[in-house]
């Protein structure tokens, strides 16, 4: 008997290590480890999704013949406690790139025959090098040396079935409601993954950006549990073909590089990537990390994103980077406050794609163009979200706003205001700060590093 230990792999299609474990022999035991050491960690709607996820894949195990084993714990003990309660052979396991796995599975391969496969990526962290074998930390040439790798195969079929599990103990998935948005399961994300193929991907290079389109594919909560393999993407983006397609690509793409920044680069958890960045001066406002975390900044752009993430765990990636580009350049807080904050409200919070995403935008991390890229939210609001729909979706108390104040409410005269029942300071709140002077703290703050 074998165990193919469940991590970030929650699908029957495409999964390396379950391949791997069932050609081994002897039988295989799904097992799903409910680690307390993340998930004690306040992540609500991540924890839903997941566990409903755990559920559905037991269903799916159940009609081939199988079943989930749960147990709850420290994976370093209770793996091998497994391992001795079934006299297995070897475990099986999607190899992972964080700190924490890192050491996790160390510790756990020190006791068993531990077997990591290929899976998070359609390439290993460790792949893509440049010619003298060290790894990239810029996007543009990481892409060109990912993309002149060999193409990756066709993805695994769905075994037909799967070797009956003995009769074992099984802790009760929690009970927490998934999102309601994402509804889980691999069956679910194939479905998305061809709605989106079978059209918005045609428009992608545009409509990606747009905040009152669905325009995006709206798949990173099932990449970031592995209920979509890479693989499954990038071959789908490949056969769709286009420059939607491409651009598709790209940002799968971007997805492996920030693995491999974190798997060569493991500080970045915990500080900037660039070290000259490490004591920019900033601000110690709690207030206004407040109003920034429940939408009331009085930028309508803003709000609207922040409100979106709150409720549905979700934002679309330009609002993510116009209410990050907010908290750091307008109001100057560190940018570690906002990666906590998305950590804790995100459906789709993965380490390595949110540390990466709040880097580039704080200018600390591998991008070459850093601090003086600073989003106006005004015009950033007129550019994606034109007429304004988006921000009247989330931020209701500005629906009757006309077109022409939308994204700049205070400029409303105040008849207007009354007229539209958004008077500033009562209905809605003034801006916390003045773009124009922020911009100029925040280019004088990083000039001094």
């Amino acid at each position: 008997m074998n165990i193919w230990w469940i991590r970030r792999d929650l699908r029957l299609a495409d999964n390396p290590a379950l391949a791997a474990a069932l050609a081994a022999g002897g039988g295989v035991l799904p097992v799903f480890i409910l680690d307390d050491a993340l998930l004690s960690q306040p992540a609500e709607k991540r924890q839903g999704f997941l566990y409903a996820g755990l559920n559905i894949l037991d269903e799916d195990l159940r009609r081939l013949g199988s079943r989930l084993i749960v147990r709850r714990g420290d994976p370093r003990v209770e793996i091998p406690r497994l391992a001795r309660e079934v006299a297995a052979g070897s475990v099986f396991a999607e190899h992972d790139v964080s700190p924490y796995a890192l050491r996790r599975d160390a510790a756990v391969a020190a006791q068993v025959d531990l077997r990591l496969v290929h899976g998070l990526g359609v390439h290993p962290a460790g792949a893509v090098t440049r010619p003298d074998g060290g790894p990239y930390t810029v996007f543009t040439p990481y892409s060109r040396a990912w993309k002149a790798l060999p193409a990756p195969g066709q993805p695994l079929p769905t075994p037909a079935a799967l070797p009956p599990v003995p009769e074992l103990h099984s802790e009760t998935i929690p009970d927490l409601p998934a999102p309601e948005n994402f509804p889980p399961g691999e069956r679910e994300a194939r479905g998305r993954l061809n709605a989106f193929i079978n059209g918005p991907i045609d428009a992608y290079g545009d409509g990606r950006n747009r905040l009152d389109l669905d325009g995006t594919s709206a798949l990173s909560p099932y990449l970031r549990f592995g209920m979509l393999s890479a693989r499954q993407a990038v071959v789908a983006a490949r056969r769709a073909a286009g420059p939607g397609a491409e651009t598709w690509l790209n940002e799968l793409i971007w997805r492996e590089f920030y693995q491999s920044i974190l798997y060569h680069f493991p500080h970045v958890l915990h500080g900037a990537f660039r070290p000259a960045l490490q004591s920019i001066p900033w601000r110690d406002a709690p207030e206004d990390l407040r109003a920034w975390q429940a939408g009331l900044t009085g930028y309508p752009v803003v709000d609207a994103g922040m409100r979106q993430l709150a409720a549905t765990g979700w934002m679309h990636n330009r609002a993510r980077m116009i209410t990050a580009s907010f908290l750091v350049k307008d109001l100057l807080i560190n940018w570690q406050a906002g990666e906590r904050w998305f950590m804790r409200q995100l459906v789709d919070g993965d380490p390595a794609a949110n540390n990466g995403g709040w880097q580039w935008t704080a200018g600390t991390g591998t991008d070459a163009a850093p601090y003086f890229r600073i989003f106006n939210p005004v015009l950033q609001g007129q550019k994606f979200d034109p007429l304004g729909d988006y921000v009247r979706r989330w931020v209701p108390e500005l629906a009757a706003v006309p077109e022409k104040y939308i994204h700049a409410p205070w400029e409303m005269p105040a008849e207007e205001q009354s007229a539209s029942r958004a008077v500033i300071g009562r209905d809605y709140p003034a801006p916390i700060v003045e773009h124009a002077f922020a911009r100029q703290r925040t280019l004088e703050a990083y000039a001094g590093k």
